[in-house]
Formats: structure tokens, sequence, C-alpha cells
């Protein structure tokens, strides 16, 4: 996977029982060298307290109205001010941390399961079923923006974050195949796969022990920086009333209120702005630290 796990396994017949150890510590050495991804997997991590914790720390019930302090400046007893029914923005602020990991999380974990298999058979098999069937519905689902995909797709759903986050798993899936397939065509005609067919090993076993520990490198790397991309994407689609549905608290929703208050109370829409904006850029310098981590060209 790198020059220097390569010079790792080549010490393992001396040190046999320590080469996992080391590998796995030289890995984790290289990603606390770099400092970015460290940065981002701290905001990634604080994310996932603050959501996994929402109930425990928030302030108030993220739904509880106060009619007599609405659209309160941040103060003492609200501390990131109030919105235009008087609910307080810090604890819809928290809650709405769940429902953007919540909806990222499904989205990667669909494409991941839509594009791995279709990339594998699209790879391993070849022929018809890769140039005239699955690459083929890649490529028109790539011929539309991201975002307009993930629109229409929601569109048609209905709104509701399970259905806006199928949508963004949907738009998301092609990068998944196109990865899983590069890698299946990297490793499918080594020697070592044909020694496994050569003692009977099935496919799905080649997939498992050969191909699938070639491809985790980039899909993980793809993984963190799909978070990213579905942060932002369910954000849209909320602000666009088609993602989580009133009174759920989301970030995008947050937003598309702020907006009609953006002169009278502007810190409305600082704070869910402020939130994605971390969490994009939390996953996204993660994501950079794993590519950096695993590449062998780069040396941290």
């Amino acid at each position: 996977m790198s020059i220097r796990l390569g010079e790792q396994a080549s010490e393992s017949a001396a040190v046999p029982e320590e080469s996992e150890g080391v590998g796995r510590r030289g890995l984790l050495a290289r990603f606390l060298r770099h400092r970015a991804g460290v940065a981002g997997a701290i905001i990634v991590l604080l994310l996932v307290l603050v959501a996994l914790t929402a109930p425990l720390f928030a302030p108030y019930n993220p739904d509880y109205q106060d009619l007599n302090a609405i659209l309160h400046a941040p103060s003492h007893a609200h501390v990131l001010g109030t919105d235009d029914l008087g609910r307080d923005e810090l604890s819809r602020l928290m809650f709405g941390s769940r429902v953007s990991l919540e909806a990222a999380a499904l989205s990667v974990f669909i494409a991941i399961l839509i594009g791995i298999p279709l990339g594998f058979i699209a790879g391993y098999y070849r022929g018809f079923w890769d140039e005239w069937i699955i690459m083929r519905v890649v490529d028109a689902l790539q011929a539309f923006p991201f975002l307009i995909l993930a629109l229409a797709l929601t569109v048609f759903l209905g709104p509701g974050l399970v259905n806006a986050s199928i949508a963004i798993g949907i738009g998301f899936s092609p990068g998944f195949v196109r990865i899983t397939r590069a890698q299946v065509l990297a490793v499918s005609n080594q020697e070592y796969v044909d020694g496994a067919r050569a003692i009977g090993a099935g496919d799905l076993r080649i997939f498992r022990s050969y191909i699938l520990p070639n491809a985790l490198a980039p899909i993980l790397v793809l993984t963190a920086l799909s978070m990213a991309a579905a942060v932002l994407a369910e954000a849209a689609l909320s602000f666009l009333g088609l993602g989580v549905q009133p009174p759920t608290p989301s970030w995008g929703q947050m937003l598309s209120v702020a907006q009609n208050y953006i002169t009278l109370a502007p810190w409305l829409a600082y704070w869910p702005g402020i939130a994605i904006f971390l969490a994009v850029i939390g996953f996204n310098i993660f994501g950079d630290g794993i590519r950096d981590t695993l590449d062998p060209r780069m040396q941290l």
C-alpha cells in the first residue's frame, strides 16, 4: 500500500509477530504528522460527540417555544439566541447535528451498498455487463450535476430524511462504482489472483481476500469526502423543504427560516452556516489526511 509498509513487510521474516502492529503504528504515526488531517479528525469527533450527547446537554427541548423570547439576540438565557417561534438556537443546532450525521452516514452507506458490488461485477466479469449496462448507467447518472440529480430524485420519492438520503446515496454511487472497478481491473489479472483461481477459490472469496483489501484505501478516502458532500447536500435539500420536515431541527431548515429575518435577526443564519462549514471542512481535511497517509508518493 505504501513504500514504508513495503519496507515493514520485508522485515516481517525476521520479526513476524510484530509486522502487523508495526504497520498499523506506522500508518497512525504518519497520520498524526498530518496536522490538517488531525484537525479534521478532531472536528469530526466533536461533531459526533455533540450529536450523541445532544439529549443530555442541550439546554432546552429543541421544539419548546418561548413566546416571550421570539427573535431574541444571544443572551445568558439563550446563548445563541432564539428563532421566529422562540425556540432555542443552540438546542436546535445540537439536535440538527444528529440529522446531518444520520443523513450523511445513510447516504454513504447506500452509495457503498450500490457501488462496490456493481464495480466488482463491471471490473471482474467485464464484457456485456461492463460496457453496455453498468458503466452506461453510471455515465448517465454522472451526466447530471449532482445536486440537480439529488433534487429530482427527492421530488420523485417525496420529502423526508430517508428519501433525501436515498437520493443523495444514488447520486454518490457512480464514484464508488468507478473506484471499485478500477481496483478490480488492476488486481484481477495478477498472478496471485490467477493462483487463487487455480486452487478453486470462488469469485466471492477472491473479491474478499484480494480485491477488497487493495480497494480499501481509495474507498476510505472517498467515504470521508462523500460524508462532507452529503452534509452539504442534505442541508441544501432541507433548505428547499425536501429534506427533514418541521418541527425536526435541521441546519438547512434553520437557514431557510433565517433568510426571512436576515436583517432583523442575522444570528439565525450565523450558527447553522458555521456548523455546516465546520462539518464540511472537517470531513474534507480528514479525508485528505487519510489519502496522504495511504498514498505511497506522500512523505509526511
